[in-house]
């Protein structure tokens, strides 16, 4: 990992840390908004501590773009809770056919990157 590589990633953690430093649940009760704090807060260790020995530039380069989409999609929709994606089984259509492998690499494939990390740890 290099050094503007590491500094990106660090601030990252960091600025995850700020923002559930001053989270808000939209509903006002005090027991969701240390609900969701601690969320955030687990769920950034879990993740941290599961990529911390990463060497390959791609795959950093991923888990930075899926930890930034989930920032940006936290604030935006005030839930800290990855969005669901909503796909119908064997909703996807390959060009040979509806067989169920192709189905699954379709449906991997099309997860959003915000998603990629979530199935590994809930």
């Amino acid at each position: 990992m290099t050094i503007a590589t590491r500094q990106e990633v660090l601030g990252l953690y960091r600025s995850i840390f700020r923002l559930a430093r001053k989270w808000q649940a939209v509903s006002g009760q005090m027991e969701d908004t240390i609900k969701e704090k601690q969320y955030i807060l687990n769920e950034a260790r879990t993740l941290f501590q599961k990529n911390k020995n990463l060497t390959d530039t791609d795959l950093i380069k991923q888990c930075i773009d899926e930890c930034t989409a989930r920032i940006e999609i936290g604030l935006h929709y005030q839930i800290p809770y990855p969005r669901p994606i909503h796909l119908p089984p064997m909703g996807l259509t390959s060009i040979r056919g509806r067989g169920l492998r192709s189905q699954e690499k379709l449906r991997k494939l099309s997860k959003p990157v915000y998603l990629r990390s979530h199935d590994d740890v809930s």
